[in-house]
Order: C-alpha cells, then structure tokens, then sequence
C-alpha cells in the first residue's frame, strides 16, 4: 500500500544547517528534504512537504499560528494518510497539547517532532527523528487503519501522547517526558505499539471537526515560599482575566494564611476559574489529601488530577472559547476529553 505523508516545517534546529563557506546555520529549502535524507527514499511513501514562510523560532508560537497550523491539516485531511509537523522544542508540547484539542474526531495521526541539533550537523538527533516519525504517520493495521490516530510527540525512540509531554532536558537528545502515561510506542529495532494506552474512535469515518476560537486570558501563577499578597493581588487582578492556573506544592498544596485563602475566595467569587496542577514533574492533584488542599477546594478551585500545566493551559484556552459559562468550563475541566487526565 502507498502511504502519503504530509510533512509540514514550521522552523525550528531540525530546518537548519550549516552554510559550507561561513559555517552559519540557516534553514535549508524542505523541498528538497530527500536530499538532505536521501533514506526517506526507501519507504516508497508519497511524502510532500509544506514550510511556513517565513519559518518561526517556537519561542514565538502564539495561538494564530496553531489556527493557522490545524487549518492546513484539516485542507489536506483527506488526501494524506498522516502528518508529520517538524517544530522547535522548547514550546513543542504546548503546541502538541492544544493541537489535541483543536482537532476533534481526529482519525490520523499528526507526530510531532524536532531535534537538539540540526539536521545538517554530523552527530544531528534530527535524521532519526525525522525517519521514525514518517514511519509511524505511515503506519496501519491489517484493516488498513492508522496505528496511532492522535496527536503525538515522538523524540529519541519514544512515542508519547502530546498532551502527557514536557519538555525535561534542554540539552540531552532525550529532551522529553511523559511522568504520567505510559509510553504509546517503543522505538528500536522494531516499533513496538502499546494499542491499550493508544486512543482509538468509538467510530470511525466522522469528519475532522476542527475548533479555532481559542481565549487566551488566562495566568499561570506558581507558588512559592515567601510568596506576598501583592504578588497574588498583581496576577488576580489583571483586567478581563478569566482563568488562572495555580501551580502548588506536591498534591496540590498552598500556604493556608487567612490572608492567602480569602484572595482565591474573593477571586473565585468573582467569576476566576483557579485551576490546581501541582509543581512536581510526576503524580497528581489530590485535593482531599492535607488540610492546604481541602482549604482550596472548600473555596471552589478546580483539580487539575495529573494534568502537565502545558495541557491545562491548552485545555483553558479550547474551553474558554468555547463556553461562556464558567460551570459548563468548569465541568469539562475535570472531564477527560482527550486522554488528557487519568481519572
């Protein structure tokens, strides 16, 4: 079966190499991408490729440019069996989580991936990367069925959900983790496919649903020790602000000062969604462990279980576009929509 690929460069180091006379790295024309991975060749994929002009560091991602990104899936939807989006890692997961929420009734999949170094250096993580990531895209059953139909980060011989991703390491080529879902597939001699943490359609053949209106005013505020009422006070107060993500201590904990407590009360009673995800890099919020937690949610602020502060940011920005009511978002929040949360 010939299997076609969607290979979509955003920017970022996998794009770049090194110019023979200055040795400067610049982007390289993704056209010619079986040039610079004459491998790529020996799938027989259709493989074509789109780049964003111009081509973005993704430390300046902002929510047009996933609109602009789920709306070019969705034109080529039906002519291609996967996507690969090729993207800067430092805000990868923030991309790969709010891309599982844009696109719903997603039946194919869209891998993420990146590298540590460029594509054009001699010892570059980017080749692998790149190959392994088509190979899954192009992946399918006996019933000619995607093997992996969500969207997914895939780095250094792992397959990760994208929503369950942060990046970990800002150096090693093993730059990501997944603390609290399993691995989706094993990368090495052979792909190993883990189908009972995959997440498969209840039914197959809807059309691809894609949801662009995103609300951005939300905050994330990270507690500290120390941490003073202006500092609250600066944060809860910014005009027009309708969510903020609380990042505690442990399983959900923060200071239990009269002065702390009655600030969240106030807010909360003002209409603010707060939002608790813990700090840590593994586990979860529970809310009902210490007396701190109880004193949050005795106020009306919102778990977050054992979501990545980069997918409640993501599942925010869905939801507060989608709903004006705060208790249809708040509903949802605590709901598993995309294999976000284990509840």
């Amino acid at each position: 079966m010939n299997r076609s690929i969607l290979l979509i460069y955003t920017g970022g180091t996998i794009g770049m190499k090194q110019d023979t006379e200055t040795l400067a790295l610049k982007p390289f024309n993704f056209n010619q991408i079986t040039e610079e991975v004459p491998e790529l060749k020996k799938f027989g994929y259709k493989i074509d490729t789109i780049s964003f002009d111009p081509v973005i560091d993704s430390s300046d991602v902002v929510p047009s440019f996933w609109v602009r990104l789920v709306e070019l899936i969705n034109e080529n939807y039906k002519k291609y069996d996967g996507f690969v989006v090729l993207h800067g890692t430092d805000t990868m997961s923030y991309t790969a989580s709010v891309l599982s929420f844009m696109l719903e009734d997603l039946e194919k999949p869209v891998v993420l991936t990146g590298s540590q170094l460029p594509i054009g250096m001699l010892r570059t993580d980017g080749k692998e990367n790149l190959i392994s990531s088509i190979e899954i895209a192009a992946a399918a059953d006996s019933n000619g069925r995607p093997m992996v139909p969500e969207v997914c980060v895939y780095f250094k011989t792992m397959l990760f959900r994208g929503n369950r991703t942060t990046k970990y390491n800002a150096e090693n080529f093993r730059a990501f983790r997944s603390a609290n879902y399993p691995i989706l597939a094993d990368v090495g001699i052979h792909i190993k496919y883990n189908p009972s943490v995959i997440s498969y359609p209840n039914e197959w053949g809807k059309e691809l649903k894609i949801n662009t209106a995103l609300d951005t005013n939300v905050a994330i505020l990270k507690i500290f020790p120390g941490i003073q009422p202006y500092v609250l006070d600066a944060v809860l107060g910014v005009k027009g602000l309708r969510a903020v993500i609380l990042e505690t201590f442990g399983s959900g904990n923060a200071p239990t000062s009269d002065w702390f407590i009655e600030r969240i009360k106030k807010a909360v009673n003002d209409g603010l969604i707060v939002m608790n995800v813990t700090q840590c890099h593994a586990g979860k919020v529970n809310m009902d462990a210490y007396a701190t937690g109880i004193a949050l949610k005795k106020e009306g602020v919102v778990g977050g279980f054992d979501i990545t502060t980069e997918s409640a940011l993501a599942k925010l920005f869905y939801l507060l576009g989608k709903y004006s009511d705060i208790d249809d978002v708040k509903r949802e929040l605590v709901s598993n929509l995309r294999g976000e949360i284990s509840i």
